[in-house]
């Protein structure tokens, strides 16, 4: 599967050069260290730069995109030999735009889609695509997961987990993250059961646990077969993280630890891998910050005993966390840089009396996207800029923060605040999910003993500076700026179907 397509003639050594020379040209964004870099002699402090990535922003200046990473980034290397692409909303002509001239005709492309009754006539120009359509057993679902598998003619593969749908909207204006594995090498030999290391956030979790995920598209049809395959003999001993995703159907909340053919899905499982996660004690709070609310319900029921508490899990019983919901006003959308076209792709409802009665226990923890705002109360601290305040939010991040000024660990994720996509209980020891999605979760002593998380504004990497110590630095690279900045009394959520009279940047009004 990786190796050169049989349709294809032999290429010559100069040929196989030219490749490899383009290749080279690559920028250093594909291959961002995943493991820490070795200390160095002396005082140094060893600094690692983050795990997670914002995407590029085609308006902003040069300063804001520093770090970023671009669809090109990803796609255009001349050795990509195969490419499965997931997600909810895919346009083929801007995917395969991004793939290296040379090999675009010839990469083994699949795109994996949850339109079960669409007909797209857009890939039918391009022999070299597939489409795939994932099993849909729940009405209200969507395959909401945004992933893409790359293997490449020099026997290497690659995972990248992320939050952009495959359009030119989200990948020119509005704010998304990237998680990218290292090349995977492929495996020497098979290892022994017993010398595989199935804890959470090392490579041979993280493996079993994709493999799961995509095994579960073959519930109806082998989907996803020959991928599975072919993945299953590379190493991944160098990844960092762990995988929390969601797969539609009903679930078993418990599982066994020690066997790789199980993993936990939705809330059960983000609440098993964040058990084995060390948590700083005292204060601390989560910051769930997303790009759509749905309907949760009247009552604060499954946001607080569902989600919230899973969230509040950690390896040693805690103090249970303060929560902050940060989601855009209406304002902000109006000021950021598509205007309000920006907010068609973010969404919450208030209409009904139970969604009204929703917004009065969110309001309490509802803070601002870009925190500039005239309105609105700005937390004590020292202002740092993160360069998206006005490139309207698409990424969805949930991230623990504690009283030392630092980080405990981070979720980047395709997870909207919805009951769909994290689950909600069905029967005893059962949940029910309706929703494909993926996430990868990070925290600091994955990457370097004794380490510690930082946020980092503007740069992948942190400063000696960030933290008062000699530890490990850990960067994490946050997409909205700080202090956070909560929304004054008579501020509300931006809503799509709402009707705003006041022009946009473009001068625009929405649905007047």
């Amino acid at each position: 599967m990786a190796g050169p397509s049989t349709k294809r003639r032999r290429a010559s050594s100069t040929e196989r050069d030219d490749a490899t020379a383009k290749s080279a040209k690559i920028p250093a964004s594909l291959s961002h260290p995943i493991s820490p870099p070795r200390k160095k002699r002396g005082c140094e402090r060893n600094l690692i730069p983050s795990p997670i990535r914002l995407t590029t922003i085609k308006d902003l200046p040069e300063e804001s995109n520093t770090g970023a990473i671009s669809l090109h980034d990803i796609l255009g290397d001349p050795l990509i030999a195969e490419c499965w692409e997931f997600n909810f909303m895919h346009d083929v002509d801007f995917l395969m735009s991004h793939f290296d001239e040379d090999i675009r005709s010839h990469v083994k492309v699949h795109i994996v889609h949850g339109y079960w009754k669409r007909n797209d006539h857009q890939s039918s120009k391009y022999q070299n695509v597939t489409l795939h359509t994932a099993y849909m057993p729940e009405m209200f679902g969507t395959h909401h997961s945004k992933m893409i598998i790359l293997f490449r003619h020099d026997f290497t593969a690659q995972v990248i987990i992320h939050t952009a749908n495959m359009i030119p909207k989200d990948w020119t204006n509005l704010t998304n993250g990237v998680w990218l594995s290292p090349l995977l090498p492929r495996l020497t030999r098979l290892p022994k059961p017993s010398e595989i290391d199935l804890r959470v956030g090392y490579g041979a979790r993280f493996k079993a646990d994709l493999l799961n995920y995509l095994r579960a598209y073959n519930t109806r049809r082998p989907l996803c077969e020959s991928m599975i395959n072919e993945l299953e003999k590379y190493d991944f001993s160098a990844v960092r993280g762990a995988l929390v995703a969601s797969v539609p159907g009903k679930h078993d909340i418990v599982i066994d630890d020690d066997d790789p053919t199980e993993t936990p899905w939705g809330w059960a499982g983000l609440k098993h891998t964040l058990s084995s996660v060390p948590c700083e004690p005292g204060r601390s709070e989560i910051v769930v910050q997303i790009s759509s609310i749905a309907t949760l319900g009247p009552t604060d029921t499954w946001l607080k005993q569902i989600l919230f508490n899973a969230l509040s899990s950690s390896r040693a019983g805690l103090s249970k966390p303060e929560f902050k919901i940060l989601f855009p006003t209406p304002d902000e959308i109006r000021r950021s840089l598509d205007g309000y076209a920006s907010g068609a792709s973010i969404h919450m409802k208030i209409q009904s009396a139970s969604q009204a009665k929703q917004l009065q226990y969110l309001k309490p923890m509802l803070y601002h996207w870009a925190n500039d705002c005239e309105k609105g109360i700005l937390e004590e601290g020292e202002i740092r800029d993160a360069g998206r305040n006005r490139a309207a939010p698409h990424i969805k991040t949930y991230i623990r923060y504690n009283e030392k000024k630092s980080i405990d660990w981070a979720l980047l994720t395709s997870a909207n605040l919805s009951k769909q996509a994290w689950g909600e209980a069905a029967n005893a020891g059962e949940m029910r999910i309706s929703s494909w999605e993926m996430g990868v979760l990070v925290w600091p002593e994955l990457f370097a003993q004794g380490a510690k998380m930082v946020p980092t504004l503007k740069t992948d990497m942190p400063s000696k500076d960030d933290l008062e110590g000699d530890e490990p630095l850990v960067g994490l690279r946050i997409p909205y700026s700080l202090p956070l900045q909560k929304y004054a009394n008579d501020e509300g959520p931006w809503v799509a179907t709402a009707k705003y009279t006041e022009p946009d940047c473009m001068g625009q009004t929405w649905n007047g």
